[in-house]
């Protein structure tokens, strides 16, 4: 059975749905939203003017990031489309580096709940509790234990804010329906004393579980996906190392997942240290790993192990002949032609 489409007040509060006051006379008619609106039609471009103009009149970034949280709670639609209208300016509010500091903050500019908080003294109704989720098909979820947060350090429940950020940039820039998308903490604790002594944190009160204990509540959380969300995709975010290899060796050959502190960070690196051994002769030596926020571990554990084919030259060979050479400091053959 189709789901009926909401009207009157109930359609002004579906974010996904709600389009303001660009809402149509004649859709105002049909969906019994006369007088809820002012007269006036405005259109979405008139829409993102007044947001810019809201926002440009803020000093402070954080406030600006709650004002286009709020904004995406009421209206999905004009959320995106002020994004997207000027990527360079907002892009940083809505993620990095603005949410560093939300996260920090989380507790103390809570609005209203989003996504899914799901407790490890939950052990045991995993998937009870995700079914709670109204979404029937979700195809991406982005998940944290909220232990290391944009170098941050441990923030707890507080490091929602990443999953909510990440999966908004899947929309805008890769055109996610949002419907699909399911931001997610997994609340083991924290080791985070400040928070712990907080009145205000919402997160569980106890320290971090670790050791199998942890791992059980991971591997009951990837089954109930898997159950509830066969075609669902799992990124794991800003789970301290100790944990984030790990869990990554452990599911990346059963389920479609990845972590991109690990590999996405990796493959720029990759991608660096051959451009600066073809361009510039720099010797890349052993345990010399580069990464963003410590994962160059990432590197030496996750980097190709295979034969690299290139066209360029050596640049330092005076002739500019090609020739053969192996790179001792990783297990990889690079030959030229």
């Amino acid at each position: 059975m189709t789901p009926k489409h909401p009207t009157g007040y109930a359609l002004l509060h579906n974010p996904r749905l709600n389009k303001g006051t660009a809402f149509t006379d004649a859709e105002r008619r049909a969906h019994g939203l006369e007088g809820l609106l002012p007269p006036a039609v405005t259109n979405i471009d008139l829409q993102v003017a007044r947001r810019h103009a809201e926002i440009a009149n803020l000093d402070d970034d954080l406030q600006k990031y709650l004002v286009l949280s709020d904004l995406q709670a009421r209206n999905e639609t004009l959320f995106y489309a002020v994004l997207m209208s000027d990527p360079a300016t907002y892009m940083p509010l809505v993620y990095t580096p603005t949410v560093g500091e939300a996260c920090q903050k989380f507790a103390h500019i809570f609005r209203e709940a989003r996504g899914m908080y799901l407790p490890i003294t939950a052990r045991g109704r995993v998937r009870e509790i995700l079914g709670n989720w109204p979404a029937q098909d979700v195809r991406f979820i982005v998940v944290t234990d909220g232990e290391r947060i944009l170098g941050l350090g441990d923030l707890g429940a507080g490091g929602m804010g990443i999953p909510i950020g990440k999966l908004a940039l899947y929309t805008a820039c890769a055109g996610v329906p949002p419907q699909y998308c399911l931001p997610v903490v997994l609340d083991v604790g924290t080791n985070n004393q400040q928070l712990l002594d907080d009145a205000l944190y919402f997160g569980l009160r106890q320290n971090r579980i670790r050791g199998e204990e942890y791992m059980a509540f991971v591997d009951e959380f990837v089954e109930a996906v898997q159950s509830l969300y066969p075609k669902c995709c799992i990124q794991w975010e800003d789970f301290a190392n100790i944990n984030a290899v790990p869990i990554l060796e452990r599911y990346r050959d059963k389920i479609c997942t990845y972590n991109d502190d690990i590999q996405a960070q990796d493959v720029k690196s990759y991608g660096g240290a051959d451009w600066a051994f073809w361009n510039q002769a720099c010797p890349v030596h052993n345990n010399s790993y580069p990464g963003y926020k410590g994962y160059g571990k990432g590197f030496a554990e996750f980097r190709p192990s295979t034969t690299v084919t290139t066209q360029k030259p050596v640049a330092t060979n005076p002739t500019g002949t090609t020739q053969s050479t192996t790179v001792t400091s990783w297990p990889v053959t690079t030959t030229t032609r």
